[in-house]
This record gives structure tokens, sequence and C-alpha cells, in this order.
């Protein structure tokens, strides 16, 4: 898990992107508002959904899976619901979805 957060985080500050990181394992409430934020469809089976997580304000975009999937399609900002800087490598459109 911390291993993918700190993924996580060098790309966005590498990019310089405006983030808020909420610690989940020192306060009972961003626990609670991850929990409740996090759709019903993309919880694990059982037990609670394990960070690291994403948001857009309170818009859920996706676990890590769906991060590292869409750096990989260089799509970040898409995903992340932001508009690419001119130039950038990181591509503004996500590829269509799977049927």
């Amino acid at each position: 898990i911390k291993k993918q957060q700190q993924d996580v985080l060098g790309f966005l500050e590498a990019n310089k992107i405006e983030f808020e990181e909420k610690d989940i394992a020192a306060n009972e409430e961003n626990r609670k508002w991850m929990r409740e934020n996090v759709p019903e469809d993309s919880r694990p089976a059982s037990g609670n959904p394990l960070p690291p997580r994403l948001f857009n304000d309170s818009r859920y975009l996706g676990d890590y899976e769906a991060f590292f999937e869409a750096r990989e399609n260089n799509a970040v900002y898409a995903f992340l619901g932001l508009t690419a800087p001119p130039g950038s490598k990181v591509g503004e459109h996500l590829p269509p979805p799977e049927p």
C-alpha cells in the first residue's frame, strides 16, 4: 500500500498537480469519509476499501489499478478530471471503454 501511495504522490508532485492527501490511518473521520464515498461496485467483496483511492473533490475516480492503467495509457489528466497542460506528454483522453 505504501509503495502505491508513494507512486501516486510522486507522479502528482512531479507533474505539479495540486492534491490533498488524507491520512485514513490516523484520522477516523477521513477513514469514514473514504468508506462512504467509494461506490458500492468499487468495494471489495469483503472488508473495507484499501488505499490509495483517488477522488476529485467527492467524486470517486478509482483505485491504484485504475490510476496505473490511466498512466500507462497517457490518460492521467482525463482520469483525474483535469485538462492536460499544453504540450504535456500525459494525454487528455481516455481510451474508449472495453465492451
